[in-house]
């Protein structure tokens, strides 16, 4: 019983091989991001909203409208638990779901457009925000007069190179921001291609270095924390060592981040959209600009393994599975989310345990007995006997559970699963909300102008039914 269907030598294979499945994203798909588990996929679109799939289906199991119609989501940042979700856009607003029913907690107005925002990752009432053409925000979300805190914009500079700065620091901003894995600093990239450390506690510039002249587009941090990976306008992509910053005796003296490899194409020259890291982080990642291949890299020697080819499309956002060989990407031309994995012939002899598999046709030499003709009177007598046993459906297999994962932990959140999700349709116009992440199709029997817009819930706290209804005119 419980066999997988799965071979586990191919299982045991670590990167994704072929296409296997695309995703119809309501709207069009702009950002994308794993929850901490594995079982969500949390995508934004280009029209302000939010669409979370469940992986065990590929359907859609919550649609989130908050922001701004016809403003993009920047980013999406998730709580370690999956119960609640950080969205960013460009107008302005970062916004804290509760996925239990879909819910606004907090909804922030950050003064300027916002380039990405990420959750902390020990408090899910704190985030990090950087922000155009501003310096970046670390935001309290715990009480409903939410607290900002400036974050300084500007690397730390030696002494001797404070001359001629001020020149230099013109038109300097951070673009991207992100937590270390224990929450203490915050590590920033800049216009200017900078890279700093920033404590979250004194909001002080601990460290900073410079690793190129042109702009940096995305820094990600391995599960570890113990590796960073950059992508600046340059075309090189940089993995660095990060030493321990929770280490008591660690002095800002003696931090020193060194550029481990620097992977990149020096034929083509091609630029990457977007990167990410491996689940274990032994393999890099990158789509590219203008093109529909993604690259990967082994770390060890930094040499190319694999090239994913995917639809005739340049690909944007690419994320990769937090436990197992899988590859999400967001197609800049369709919208769509495209999913690469390994193609796992299923073993059916696991649903008959009994039976075995061949390759090819073997002769088959019955037993004696196995074809002899029993009286009805026994086999009556067997089926009874089989009927009058007990079958235990309550108690628990250790084994399996250990397996699940389920020993010494706490019982998990689970997003309650909406069946009515309005349809297939990919027009986010054709379906009508009607409560806080349910939807149903746009009747065919009346005009738009009979619907108008109920309460707008833009501060939303707990958990309110009626967030972002609509209902007649009457």
């Amino acid at each position: 019983m419980n066999l997988p269907l799965s071979d586990p030598l191919l299982l045991a294979q670590d990167i994704p091989e072929t296409l296997i499945a695309n995703l119809r994203c309501p709207g069009t798909a702009v950002c994308m991001r794993f929850s901490h588990k594995g079982d969500l996929l949390a995508s934004g679109t280009a029209k302000g909203s939010i669409v979370v799939f469940d992986l065990e289906t590929n359907g859609v199991a919550r649609r989130l409208p908050g922001h701004t119609a016809g403003r993009t989501v920047q980013s999406l940042s998730w709580e370690r638990s999956g119960r609640y979700l950080l969205s960013s856009s460009v107008d302005w607003k970062v916004i804290l779901w509760d996925l239990n029913d879909g819910s606004r907690v907090r909804t922030v107005n950050l003064g300027a457009p916002v380039y990405i925002a990420e959750l902390h990752p020990q408090n899910y009432l704190w985030c990090v925000a950087a922000l155009y053409e501003y310096r970046p925000v670390l935001a309290d979300l715990t009480s409903t007069s939410v607290k900002q805190f400036g974050l300084p914009n500007l690397p730390k500079r030696a002494p001797h190179e404070q001359e001629g700065a001020e020149k230099a620091d013109a038109k300097h901003f951070a673009t991207v921001a992100a937590f270390t894995p224990c929450g203490t600093h915050v590590i920033t990239g800049t216009t200017k291609g900078w890279l700093s450390i920033i404590s979250t506690v004194t909001h002080e510039t601990v460290y900073s270095i410079r690793l190129c002249n042109k702009p940096i587009l995305l820094i990600r941090l391995s599960r570890s924390g113990r590796d960073l990976l950059v992508n600046a306008s340059d075309t090189i992509i940089r993995t660095i060592k990060l030493p321990d910053l929770t280490n008591p005796n660690l002095h800002a003296d003696s931090i020193k981040l060194d550029v481990e490899h620097k992977f990149q194409d020096v034929v083509n020259r091609l630029s990457w959209n977007h990167v990410a890291f491996s689940s274990n982080a032994d393999y890099v990642m990158a789509s590219t600009l203008m093109n529909h291949d993604i690259y990967i890299w082994e770390r060890v020697h930094g040499s190319l393994v694999k090239i994913l080819e995917g639809p005739r499309e340049e690909l944007g956002a690419v994320e990769w599975h937090p436990t197992r060989p899988i590859v999400a990407a967001t197609g800049v031309e369709s919208g769509r989310i495209h999913i690469w994995s390994i193609n796992t012939p299923q073993r059916w002899s696991a649903l008959a345990p009994d039976f075995a598999e061949v390759e090819e046709n073997i002769e088959y030499i019955e037993q004696e007995d196995e074809f002899d003709i029993h009286p009805i009177e026994e086999l009556q007598k067997r089926r009874l006997d089989q009927e009058d046993e007990e079958v235990d459906v309550l108690t628990v297999d250790d084994e399996q559970l250990e397996r699940e994962g389920g020993v010494g932990k706490t019982s998990e959140f689970r997003m309650p699963v909406l069946l009515d999700m309005g349809g297939e349709s990919d027009s986010e116009d054709e379906l009508i909300a009607m409560g806080a992440g349910q939807y149903r199709r746009k009747s065919t029997a009346h005009e738009d102008t009979d619907f108008e817009d109920g309460p707008s819930g833009y501060e939303s706290h707990g958990t309110n039914g009626t967030t972002g209804t609509k209902r007649r005119r009457a």
